[in-house]
């Protein structure tokens, strides 16, 4: 689809505050040792900051996989999170009207349900038992501290969508698919 025009209804934005923080302190850090080191001993300045880049990797990884597998973007045709794409048409507009009625969790219970629900039971690459939802998007889990909703789609599959603000999540959801449907009909 070469100049087709991709518009976006919805994109739920990543914070990257911990990453500025992580990579300031690590340019900050080398800049410091830089002034006591350079010119006489470059080779040890750079060795030391090839040795804290190792530590400043992991702590960027969690900000970048959440990048990768929890980017959600609702579009005009598609709801795109992380790996994988659903078409609008495939959501069940009630599922997405129960889950927005549904009390919103307290931060306390967001994160016991993102420590203990693992996405992975050996049966594959996920794990669909009939009570636990796939996870959508291809990460193993939901975050630590995100919240999640379940949406059904029109064939009954339940799907678990990791999502930092829900009531704005399932707002622009049921927006997009009603208008997909809308369109859609004769």
């Amino acid at each position: 689809m070469k100049g087709a025009v991709k518009i976006m209804q919805y994109e739920e934005k990543t914070p990257k505050t911990w990453s500025g923080i992580c990579i300031t302190a690590y340019l900050a850090g080398i800049g410091y040792m830089a002034l006591d080191t350079i010119p006489d001993e470059i080779g040890l300045w750079l060795g030391l900051c090839a040795l804290f880049l190792l530590v400043l990797l992991p702590c960027l990884a969690v900000p970048v996989s959440k990048f990768i597998y929890n980017r959600i973007q609702i579009g005009t045709q598609t709801l795109r999170v992380g790996r994988e794409c659903i078409a609008l048409a495939d959501i069940d507009p009630n599922s997405i009207r129960e889950a927005s009625q549904a009390v919103l969790p307290t931060a306390a219970h967001r994160y016991t349900e993102s420590i203990n629900g693992i996405n992975a039971s050996g049966q594959g690459q996920h794990g669909n038992g009939p009570r636990n939802p796939r996870l959508v998007g291809g990460g193993w889990g939901v975050p630590m501290g995100m919240d999640s909703v379940v949406i059904h789609t029109r064939n009954g599959e339940q799907l678990r969508f990791a999502t930092r603000d829900r009531v704005a999540f399932l707002t622009a959801l049921l927006q997009a698919v009603t208008a997909h449907t809308e369109t859609r009909s004769p």
